[in-house]
């Protein structure tokens, strides 16, 4: 549940001659009259000004545009693209859209900005580059979502129109985004309210208050709430009106629990003064806080401009800030990187993924660079590529020996380009499965070098020959892991090019760290004769994740390099966990491993 405070301010709302906060105006049934029709519009244009003054977007162009809507063309095949309207409803975080379907359920022609993940301008996904390639780029626009739910592919009639609502998109989702807690938790209820009140008539019966707790998560028995509803109804109408409706929150709400910790450090009646809110915050929150800092605090959570001046804090306003960020038990402070990063790479965990092309199941999924886009968006700093031999020269990416979808390999190279850096500065790390022939691994090399251009690590930043760098060095860097030829004259210490044009690997070892038996079973079983031969240019791309195979911690310490690495399947990783868990972590101070 929200507080008194929101509930209050979202039935001042409710009486203001502004119709609504962030909701849309429903029609009624039945169909109302050309005068009736022109009133609602009226309204509607006014709910959809004042949210755009919320947002900060008032007389913005892009907002107005998308606040009319425009008929766009979604794609989903070569074959499937059909016209759609697409509109902004007026609360300004709805997309309505047309549906040709003969039944719809629900919120099926709705989705929100919560939703939306990114809005790309142009032919920016896999789809779009499939199925769209002969429409102009400025005209097209894809919408991703956050969830596991397929991209929105959609085409304007124009450039002009593309920008309006891929530019429009972008700035609802950011400017809503910028809203602090107290206005989102305030527009959410208000949205409750307005629902709940079906007929608009600013009055609310026991169904609808039924509704109203229903959406904000209350939970109450029956018979009780039905008490404290005729408790509240002073009128004697059967419904509830302004205050009669905030005292019926008011009870319905009220925490005991508050109470008792409002009570032990209240001082003046209704009042906790600012020295001990300090208390508080220092004994029950763990907070080292100045005494500004708390006045601060006073000032942004407390509702009473009286309580304000005296610099204390009413109960109202000590739950909002309960409600709060600041309130919460996660340390704000540590939204940024707030660590030493600059420490050698192994010195730190490193989110990593598998198989990371798999956009669902391991056998007969789809294979995606969208999967490595919204890998990298999420913070992942270590991809891998399974990599086989393609057509036409060209290299793939798929789940070897099952059914899964083949992605090209350069293609997978230009996500990484775009994606690689916006989530974090710090190195990405390019885990290579390699399964193709020299002549494919050349090509494969050339479009590293070609495409990622100077984010790909060509050479140590520094002269440090007994510790990896740290990641401050290597922000904005992209590093290849792989197998790695031996240099004749320096043997494996060294991590420079080598001198061999191209040599045998074993595959033996590559497939000792698969997790995946129908992929480790096929490599192990082949023979000896045949190994899988390494490029020279391919190897030379490698300078601090050399792949070796992981034998011992004893071996490893008298025998590998901290340029080297190993991978373990998690069970592998769990049992040396459990019995050699401090050689486990010497080992990692040193070198990179990774399960």
């Amino acid at each position: 549940s929200s507080d008194l405070a929101v509930v209050q301010a979202a039935a001042r709302e409710r009486r203001s001659s502004v119709p609504g906060r962030m909701q849309c105006v429903r029609r009624q049934k039945p169909k109302p009259s050309r005068s009736e029709e022109k009133i609602l519009q009226e309204e509607s244009r006014k709910v959809a000004a004042h949210n755009g003054r919320i947002l900060g977007l008032q007389d913005d162009e892009d907002l107005k545009f998308l606040l009319k809507g425009s008929q766009l063309i979604k794609v989903k095949s070569e074959k499937w693209k059909k016209e759609r309207f697409y509109k902004l409803q007026d609360d300004c975080k709805t997309i309505w859209h047309e549906s040709k379907r003969l039944v719809t359920f629900g919120d099926s022609q709705t989705f929100t900005i919560e939703d939306i993940q990114d809005v790309r301008h142009g032919q920016e996904t896999e789809g779009m580059q499939k199925f769209a390639k002969e429409i102009a780029s400025g005209r097209c626009f894809s919408i991703i979502f956050k969830v596991h739910k397929k991209n929105l592919d959609l085409i304007a009639s124009s450039e002009e129109e593309a920008v309006h609502w891929a530019s429009g998109l972008t700035k609802v989702i950011n400017h809503s985004n910028a809203m602090s807690q107290k206005q989102k938790t305030q527009h959410w209820i208000h949205n409750a309210l307005r629902k709940a009140d079906k007929n608009k008539d600013n009055k609310m019966n026991y169904k609808e208050l039924k509704s109203f707790m229903k959406a904000v998560n209350i939970q109450a028995d029956d018979r009780y709430a039905k008490k404290i509803f005729e408790k509240c109804d002073k009128s004697n109408t059967q419904a509830l009106e302004d205050e009669e409706i905030e005292e019926f929150y008011r009870i319905l709400t009220q925490r005991k629990e508050i109470d008792v910790l409002f009570s032990e450090y209240e001082k003046m009646k209704g009042l906790m003064p600012s020295d001990t809110f300090m208390e508080f915050l220092t004994y029950e929150q763990r907070k080292m806080v100045s005494a500004e800092q708390v006045s601060a605090l006073i000032d942004k959570y407390e509702p009473s401009e009286a309580a304000k001046k005296q610099n204390a804090m009413t109960k109202d306003g000590f739950l909002m800030y309960l409600l709060s960020e600041d309130g919460g038990i996660f340390n704000v402070e540590h939204k940024k990187v707030y660590q030493d990063m600059t420490l050698p790479l192994s010195q730190y965990y490193i989110s990593s993924s598998h198989n990371t092309y798999l956009m669902e199941d391991q056998l007969k999924g789809p294979s995606s660079t969208e999967a490595y886009i919204r890998a990298l968006s999420r913070g992942c700093r270590c991809l891998e590529l399974d990599c086989w031999n393609g057509p036409n020269s060209e290299p793939v990416i798929y789940h070897g020996y099952t059914l899964t979808s083949k992605i090209l390999f350069v293609d997978v190279m230009k996500a990484i380009k775009n994606y690689a850096f916006k989530a974090s500065p710090y190195p990405v790390i390019i885990s290579l499965e390699n399964h193709c022939s020299i002549d494919q691994q050349m090509v494969m090399a050339k479009h590293m070098k070609t495409i990622l251009g100077d984010m790909l690590l060509m050479a140590p930043p520094d002269n440090n020959l007994t510790d990896l760098p740290s990641p401050e060095q290597l922000k904005g860097k992209i590093l290849v892991k792989g197998k790695k030829l031996k240099r004749v004259d320096d043997g494996l210490a060294h991590n420079g090019p080598s001198n061999a044009e191209a040599a045998d690997v074993s595959d033996e070892d590559e497939a000792a760290e698969m997790e995946d038996e129908s992929v480790k079973n096929h490599v192990s079983s082949k023979s000896e004769s045949s190994k899988l031969k390494l490029a020279k240019e391919l190897s030379d791309l490698v300078v601090y994740c050399k792949s070796v195979h992981f034998r011992s911690f004893e071996y490893a310490k008298e025998h590998q390099t901290f340029s080297e690495m190993s991978s373990l399947t998690e069970g592998k990783a769990s049992k040396l966990a459990n019995e050699s868990g401090t050689q486990f972590i010497v080992h990692n101070t040193k070198q990179i491993g990774r399960a």
